[in-house]
Order: structure tokens, then C-alpha cells, then sequence
């Protein structure tokens, strides 16, 4: 089975991505969306937690060959570069919200030389602005970026243009456009849910979508 397609069924199992089309979401920014993403459940659950690891490895070989050190975001990140760093054998730190208020008052955590290729490895992707902050922060520091990690991205087109405007590119292990084929097909949702899913994707802040 393709790699998309299994993480997708994984997320589903595990309701770390749920679909609710009739009742939808809040959003912490007020928009209400038909989707539900907690990918930190991966975390409790060890079967889908190695497909996960193992698929975040995999993509880091076969897509950033030359990285040197993994930076996790903070705080949905941090684990998963953990883990990802124990199974490639790479060093791994975290990049913080903002510099500490004690101590070196460091933003990034763990050994960082100037011009080390990094890859950032993050939960999900909406609209892009904490990831880039991430890499806004390494790139200030003299890392060499290479590039982000994510487990699941909605493939917004804010987020799609932020990272192309910063010249940044995400490899995630599956998608919204997936997760809600397979959504579907398993009977989460109704196949006729799927037009509605994608045009709250394509612009979320127009709830037309909603009761139709």
C-alpha cells in the first residue's frame, strides 16, 4: 500500500483526524472547519506511532540525503524528530516559541553549528506561518535549511504560497485530499462529503460549504 494512503488510515483509526461535515469545528481563529487534526494521538498509539517514524525516516532519506541534524517544532514536533533522529541515527534539537527567559535564554535547543543542513520535522500544516517561523529561527542562527517533515498537511493555498514565497519545500506523509478519499471509502464520511471537505480546503474562511 502506498505510504499516503496507509498513514491516512492509520490518522482515521486512531480519530487523530476526524471529519465531522455536519457539526463542524471551531477554530481557535473562528473559522469552522469540518476537520479535526491531533496528531499528537500518534504518539499513544505504538503501532501507528512506527508507521509514522519509520515513514518520516524513509521520506528524510529519499528526499534530504545530505541533512546532519533534525529540529523539531515546538511542542507537536519534538518527539517525532526524536524518535526519526533515533532511527537515522542523526542528532536532534527543538526550536522553541520564543527565546527562554532564564538561563542562556536560548530559542534553539540542542547543538546547532553555523552551516549544518537541517531538516524541520513538524505534526501538520495549515496555513504555514509556525513552520516558517521555525525556519525563519534556524536560518538566523547560519543553519542551511534543507527543507521541512510533516505528517499531515491540508494543502492550503495560503500555506502552499508562504512556503513557496520563503523557498522552503514540505514533504508530508499524507494529505487532506487523501485522508478524505480514504475517509470515504471506509465510510467516516459519505462520498458526496468529499466536495464539501475540498471546498473548505480551497478557502476556508467561506462557510458556503456548511449544511449543504
Amino acid at each position: 500500500m502506498e505510504l499516503n494512503r496507509k498513514i491516512a488510515e492509520d490518522l482515521l483509526k486512531i480519530k487523530a483526524v476526524f471529519f465531522r461535515p455536519e457539526e463542524p469545528f471551531t477554530w481557535a481563529s473562528g473559522i469552522k472547519s469540518p476537520v479535526y487534526c491531533d496528531n499528537r494521538l500518534t504518539l499513544t498509539a505504538p503501532e501507528v506511532r512506527t508507521d509514522v517514524e519509520n515513514g518520516l525516516a524513509e521520506t528524510i532519506k529519499k528526499y534530504y540525503p545530505d541533512v546532519e541534524v533534525l529540529m523539531g517544532t515546538s511542542t507537536a514536533g519534538i518527539a517525532h524528530a526524536a524518535i526519526t533522529g533515533h532511527i537515522l541515527g542523526l542528532p536532534m534539537g527543538y526550536v522553541r516559541s520564543g527565546a527562554k527567559d532564564h538561563g542562556r535564554q536560548n530559542q534553539i535547543e540542542g547543538r546547532l553549528e553555523k552551516g549544518q543542513k537541517v531538516v524541520v520535522v513538524e505534526d501538520l500544516i495549515s496555513t504555514g506561518g509556525s513552520v516558517l517561523e521555525v525556519v525563519n529561527v534556524l536560518r538566523e542562527a547560519g543553519a542551511d535549511v534543507l527543507g521541512i517533515v510533516s505528517i499531515f498537511t491540508y494543502g492550503m493555498k495560503k500555506g502552499l504560497d508562504r512556503l513557496k514565497e520563503a523557498d522552503v519545500i514540505n514533504h508530508s506523509l499524507t494529505d487532506f485530499d487523501t485522508i478524505a478519499e480514504v475517509a470515504a471509502e471506509q465510510g467516516y464520511i459519505k462520498q458526496e462529503d468529499i466536495k464539501r471537505l475540498i471546498s473548505f480546503r480551497n478557502n476556508p474562511s467561506d462557510e458556503s460549504w456548511i449544511g449543504k
